[in-house]
């Protein structure tokens, strides 16, 4: 074990679960109407209690176990085998553990930005458990976790890039954000302003805080590699974030606080599986472009009828391909290995996800009532108000 990497590891750890409470949480609870603050507080802040369990049971030993290419299997169900001996590396494995929890907490809540406004509950907690043991766990499996997309897997000794999740986080919650959407329909009423711009200011910049956690951590290391990847981390979020400002001057003449924080996070997601390998003027470059495709993915959705809530596909999902797919020109990945990652990974990722929301469906229904959509989800489904007025 190594102290300095340990200390590392146990401040990235902290920096990754604030991402998603509060990072996320507060960026997303901005975003939708002020009717349904307290529904999106509570999917966020009740899926993320889920997945800690749900890693510590089985998601962990299916991402990181030593089973086969496909799964890790079931000899560290409960943590089983980890003790405070065992190591990853130069880590304790426990901590690793930690580290890799904060990942699957924050994917399932990604998703969850999709179907904002309309879904029930018991949906959000069914839906989210499945698919980060069936979904995020076994991707997680085959490019972090020694796994048939890794080095020395199908695609030979140089396997698909991914340094802190373009493809294992962003690819998934992007493509499983844009299914729901799909199937789940739009809402009653697409047309609304987030409730809270200054929300969504704070949860966003908490979420660049945090990712400097999310890419400097994925190092496994106190070392160059992490400096470097949080000094590109804040790059290309600064970056995006002024191509998105300048883009949208140019298409609608104004400058708007939303937009600016969005391109931040488009940024931010595509630069995520290349953090580790490439310099600052590289980042500068990934950023800029982001900040404009990301946009443009956002309009496009909604010309074709796609209500993403909170555009998770166009930021997350747009995002993480286009990063993953920056590095091939580097020769830091082969295209094969890249283009390849992708589409296993989103065949596999759009088919369970359908599977996993007819099964939920059938389970617990999916859409809340029409009258309870239009009345909203606080009051209905939590008995709670998120800003009470007073006469």
């Amino acid at each position: 074990m190594n102290s300095a990497d340990t200390v590392w590891i146990l401040i990235a750890t902290t920096l990754v679960f604030f991402m998603t409470i509060p990072g996320l949480t507060l960026f997303y609870g901005g975003m939708v109407r002020a009717r349904n603050v307290v529904n999106m507080f509570m999917q966020c802040f009740a899926t993320a209690c889920l997945m800690v369990v749900l890693w510590y049971v089985a998601g962990y030993s299916i991402a990181y176990g030593d089973g086969a290419g496909y799964w890790g299997g079931v000899d560290k169900l409960f943590l089983n085998g980890v003790t405070l001996e065992t190591t990853v590396g130069t880590l304790p494995e426990i901590l690793f553990f930690a580290f890799q929890m904060s990942f699957a907490i924050i994917t399932p809540v990604i998703i969850l930005g999709a179907c904002a406004e309309r879904v029930k509950f018991a949906f959000v907690l069914l839906f989210s458990g499945l698919w980060m043991l069936l979904v995020y766990a076994p991707v997680a499996h085959w490019v972090w976790g020694g796994g048939f997309l890794s080095d020395g897997g199908i695609f030979g000794e140089l396997g698909v890039r991914d340094y802190a999740g373009g493809l294992v986080v962003h690819q998934t919650a992007g493509l499983a954000a844009l299914v729901l959407a799909i199937v789940i329909g739009p809402r009653l009423n697409t047309n609304t302003n987030p409730h809270s711009p200054g929300l969504v200011m704070l949860g966003a910049a908490m979420l660049w805080v945090g990712w400097l956690g999310f890419n400097g951590g994925s190092s496994l290391a106190a070392d160059s590699t992490a400096a470097m990847a949080m000094t590109v981390t804040l790059i290309a979020g600064a970056s995006s974030s002024l191509s998105w400002l300048a883009w949208e001057y140019v298409k609608f003449g104004k400058f708007t606080l939303v937009g600016m924080v969005t391109g931040t996070l488009s940024g931010l997601a595509s630069i995520t599986p290349a953090a580790g390998f490439v310099d600052p003027s590289y980042a500068l470059l990934i950023g800029a472009i982001a900040g404009m495709m990301c946009q443009e993915a956002v309009y496009l959705l909604r010309k074709l009828g796609v209500d993403d809530t909170l555009d998770v596909f166009a930021v997350h999902g747009v995002g993480g391909i286009y990063g993953s797919m920056m590095v091939a020109p580097l020769g830091i990945a082969n295209w094969t290995a890249q283009l390849g990652g992708i589409a296993i990974i989103g065949a596999y990722t759009i088919g369970v996800t359908l599977v996993l929301i007819f099964f939920c469906k059938g389970v617990v229904g999916i859409r809340v009532s029409e009258d309870h959509e239009n009345s909203g989800l606080d009051k209905v489904l939590h008995g709670q108000r998120g800003y009470e007025l007073l006469t």
